[in-house]
Parts: C-alpha cells; structure tokens; sequence
C-alpha cells in the first residue's frame, strides 16, 4: 500500500466508504457526498498549511482507495490542544488486515521525523475498540485521567466521551 495525496478519481470510493453505517459507528452520521467531496478539500488544504495531513490510502496491487491515514491538526479547544492527531478510516473490506497500522507506523515515522513534531495524539470515542486497539499497537499510551468530552458533540450524545492517546519520538 502507499500513502499518497489525493486526485479526483478517489472522491466516489471515499464518498462510498463514509456512507457506510459501519465504518462511521463512532462518528456522529455518515456523509453525504458533498460533504466527503468537502473533506477532501479540507484535507488539501490542510497539506498546504502544515506540509503534512491525512493521505489517501492506496493498495498497491490493485490502485484501489481503501481510506486514509495521516496527520491532522484538531480544530477544537480541549485539555491537549494545539496538537497534532493521526486519524485513519478504511473500508470496511481492508479492515483486519493491518493496514491501518501499517499506514499509522508510516505516518508516525514522517510526523516524528520530517515533520519534526514532538508528540503526536489520537482520540476517539470510548467505544471504538478497533481504533484504539491500533493505537496501542502503534505504541500510544493512555492516561484515563487524559480522557474528554468531545466540544462538538452535545451533552448526552453517546459518543461524547473520548479516550485520548499520547505518543512521542523514540529515544
């Protein structure tokens, strides 16, 4: 696989992959196409601000998008902000397969070392497993003390609570 920028051909299989129920459980809804068109744009720009953001994720063997993995900068106020986060989302078809790790580790690697970043987090909603499964195998640690309410997400909503993760370059 290969993380990669993003082109055109890629916004039908992303609109695909957040429409799906499944992959967007621990999101608050699926997108609509526009607002995954919008996305794209958004992780573009994000490239242009900060050299760095959440590439597309590509298989080699076959050129098909499976999702994206990288690097964004949160855009709300909380306890660890400013920060910079890796995030992933893949298909529900490349999951279980360590892509998502694999990918995560490349990122890392880029964060820690061309990018020059002195630590990197990752958040999600308490409940997804899977996420945070590939945090720790990624070598994120968690301070339960760390963990929040998401800003964005409204008082009672169940995926308010968030666990956050911290990882810094080896020494």
């Amino acid at each position: 696989m290969r993380l990669r920028r993003w082109c055109r051909d890629d916004r039908e299989p992303f609109a695909a992959i957040n429409a799906d129920p499944e992959v967007m459980e621990h999101f608050p809804a699926v997108l609509t196409r526009e607002q995954s068109d919008d996305l794209i744009e958004k992780i573009e720009a994000g490239f242009e601000v900060h050299g760095y953001g959440l590439w597309a994720l590509e298989l080699l063997a076959s050129g098909e998008l499976i999702g994206f993995t990288g690097l964004a900068v949160p855009e709300f106020e909380a306890h660890f902000t400013p920060a910079v986060e890796i995030g992933w989302r893949l298909a529900r078809p490349a999951w279980g397969n360590g892509y998502a790790t694999e990918a995560a580790e490349a990122a890392l690697e880029f964060g820690f070392g061309e990018a020059g970043l002195a630590e990197v987090v990752s958040f999600t909603s308490a409940g997804n497993a899977r996420s945070r499964a590939v945090m720790e195998r990624i070598g994120m640690t968690r301070d339960p003390a760390e963990d929040f309410d998401h800003p964005g997400l409204p008082a009672g909503h169940p995926l308010r609570h968030h666990v956050l993760y911290r990882r810094v370059p080896a020494a």
